[in-house]
């Protein structure tokens, strides 16, 4: 985590305002370091940062998500040069040894949970970043912000879309409006890409659902109600009807078989 041999996301992070800033520019940046994302939320007095690779098709390693967790600490620590102890970790597996994490982390690790998060207070957010320049915000930004636009017109419009559904989802049903808006387009213009591509939006969607359901229901920890939400239905017969029509069975037995 020397800011002499970090990668963009993270360099422009040391220069912001505050841990905030920082945490947001590392979310605007990181895909032009790895596939990954990046989702930064604040409710109440806490704040929760999760992770997603959204062209992968099984989990993560371990070691990854632990990465990427340290370093988001790490981060704040040296950025604020303040102890930046986070209220509690979450991850998705279970059986693991996680004393080394609790150790570093400074807080409690809960295993086998929907997700893998890290959950911070959220007045920590506000720590002033104590290598603040906003000279080098100005010369980093606009080259930064010119790489990231670059890249997002490599990628194609089906695989943008799935990225956005993939992060909208959970509990939510998202129209084209929705996802129009989280990649920076008008419903019209997204409509006609996808359209130029050969393909539908109700058939995107189908397919990101398809390949949701398989890895929710491939987790014991989750029953069908929580499958149900993270797939943004309505309500558990919802998804039974669409799961039925998709795999000519139910959830339940699909999960015993496979």
């Amino acid at each position: 985590m020397e800011p002499g041999t970090l990668p963009p996301a993270f360099l422009a992070a040391y220069y912001a305002r505050d841990l905030r800033e920082a945490l947001t520019r590392v979310a605007r940046f990181k895909a032009l370091c790895s596939p990954e994302e990046m989702i930064l939320e604040e409710d109440g007095a806490s704040a929760t940062i999760s992770l997603a690779w959204p062209f992968a098709g099984e989990d993560a390693p371990a070691a990854l998500v632990d990465a990427a967790f340290a370093s988001f600490v790490e981060l704040g620590r040296r950025g604020t040069l303040r102890f930046i102890r986070p209220l509690h970790l979450e991850l998705s597996g279970t059986g693991r040894d996680v004393s080394g994490q609790s150790d570093y982390l400074g807080c409690a690790v809960v295993q086998g949970a929907r997700r893998n998060a890290l959950i911070l207070h959220r007045a920590d957010l506000d720590a002033a970043m104590v290598s603040h320049n906003p000279a080098m915000l100005e010369v980093i930004d606009p080259h930064l912000a010119r790489q990231r636009q670059e890249h997002l017109s490599k990628v194609s419009i089906t695989d943008q879309v799935r990225w956005a559904l993939k992060r909208l989802l959970a509990g939510q049903s998202p129209d084209v409006g929705a996802v129009a808006q989280e990649l920076g387009l008008t419903a019209r213009t997204l409509q006609r890409r996808i359209t130029e591509e050969g393909g539908s939006f109700r058939q995107i969607l189908a397919d990101v659902r398809r390949e949701l359901v398989r890895q929710y229901l491939a987790d014991p920890a989750l029953d069908m109600n929580e499958v149900a939400y993270l797939l943004g239905y309505d309500d558990t017969n919802s998804f039974y009807r669409a799961f039925r029509n998709l795999e000519g069975t139910t959830p339940a037995r699909w999960r015993s078989l496979h």
